[in-house]
């Protein structure tokens, strides 16, 4: 824990222009002083020296967001040699709540963890994320949009969708007509979910063109070729598995990253009844690359179809046969992650 290690812990929550800071003593728990500065790099320095000041001893900071709003804040210590741990959102609470009291709250949730997580990595890793965010992300949204505008579509329209694959349902969009005598509720469906479906043309093209300069962010990775060749794992789906993974140590063991994505069930058993639940939590995107590569491994892997069949014998059904899957999954890529990146960083020998 923190408080073996550490004398102070310094409490960090960022906003868009500011950055509120708190010092909490790790031997007793109290605040030693507050600071509010720009999120800048003047602002940064100021930080610094602010703490060398008031914190001399061994220090590390715990910083809420450091892939966001403190994204610089992380990168300017991380410089500077300063040890840094990732709060992830605070949970909300009855009572007063201002930015310095959340700088407080930072570091006595820090301090009261067993396991720390370090930010995730920069570098090429971030070259990924805006890569994979800048087109990805929003083709998702947008098909989302069109598919929830398809349910509540008139039924006439509706009718002629149902069932349809995303390619058939964009052609038959683009082929629906509208007349003069229509319904305003008819001509406006029509126009917004033909204007969804150029959307998605757009954007499924700009991915086309970015999908090579993907690959080449892949092949600079030490794990992204191992990621690759595993079957099933296409390049959006091993991005996904390097973001959530970051880098070495970030997630300390197997049975970390298979809760970081959601497929470990959850025990909720009570009295003389014992049963497991469904985790919704995780982080969504891992677990849906992970019901990506199952899914694919069950139509055209022959193990997988081979333990698919031996799973349905002992009668499991479809679902939690993949979600079994999902979970082994889980447990191989990041020991591939890791194997890989180890191989790959180890020091030349003679």
């Amino acid at each position: 824990m923190l408080a073996d290690e550490y004398e102070f812990v310094i409490g960090g929550d960022p906003d868009r222009d500011t950055v509120d800071l708190a010092i909490v003593d790790t031997a007793t728990g109290s605040v030693r002083a507050h600071l509010v500065s720009s999120a800048d790099g003047m602002g940064y320095a100021h930080m610094l020296g602010w703490v060398r000041h008031h914190a001399p001893g061994r220090r590390v900071w715990a910083l809420e967001g450091p892939g966001s709003f403190a994204s610089g804040l992380a990168d300017a210590l991380a410089r500077a040699g300063e040890d840094v741990v990732e709060v992830g959102g605070l949970k909300r609470i009855r009572g007063p709540k201002n930015d310095r009291l959340d700088a407080v709250r930072a570091a006595r949730t820090a301090l009261g963890r067993e396991h720390q997580a370090s930010p995730r990595a920069r570098g090429l890793r971030e070259a990924i994320r805006a890569l994979t965010a800048a087109v990805l992300v929003s083709r998702t949204k947008a098909i989302n949009e069109l598919k929830s505008l398809i349910v509540v579509a008139p039924e006439h329209l509706r009718a002629t969708m149902r069932g349809l694959s995303l390619t058939k349902q964009l052609a038959r969009i683009e082929a629906v007509g509208t007349v003069e005598s229509a319904t305003i509720e008819h001509r406006i469906t029509v126009l917004t979910l033909q204007s969804i479906t150029t959307r998605i043309r757009f954007l499924t093209r700009q991915l086309a063109e970015l999908d090579p300069e993907l690959f080449r962010l892949l092949r600079q990775h030490p794990a992204g070729p191992a990621l690759l060749a595993q079957p099933g794992v296409g390049p959006v789906v091993a991005a996904q598995l390097l973001l959530s993974w970051s880098h070495p140590g970030r997630v300390r063991n197997e049975t970390a990253f298979v809760s970081l994505a959601g497929v470990a069930p959850l025990e909720a058993s009570s009295g003389q009844r014992t049963r497991d639940r469904l985790n919704r939590g995780g982080d969504r995107a891992l677990n849906r690359a992970l019901h990506t590569v199952a899914i694919t491994r069950m139509r055209c892997h022959p193990e997988t179809r081979a333990y698919e069949i031996k799973r349905r014998a002992e009668g499991q059904t479809h679902r939690d046969i993949r979600r079994c899957l999902k979970r082994t999954l889980a447990r191989k890529l990041y020991r591939v992650m890791e194997a890989a990146t180890r191989t790959n960083t180890l020091p030349a020998t003679d």
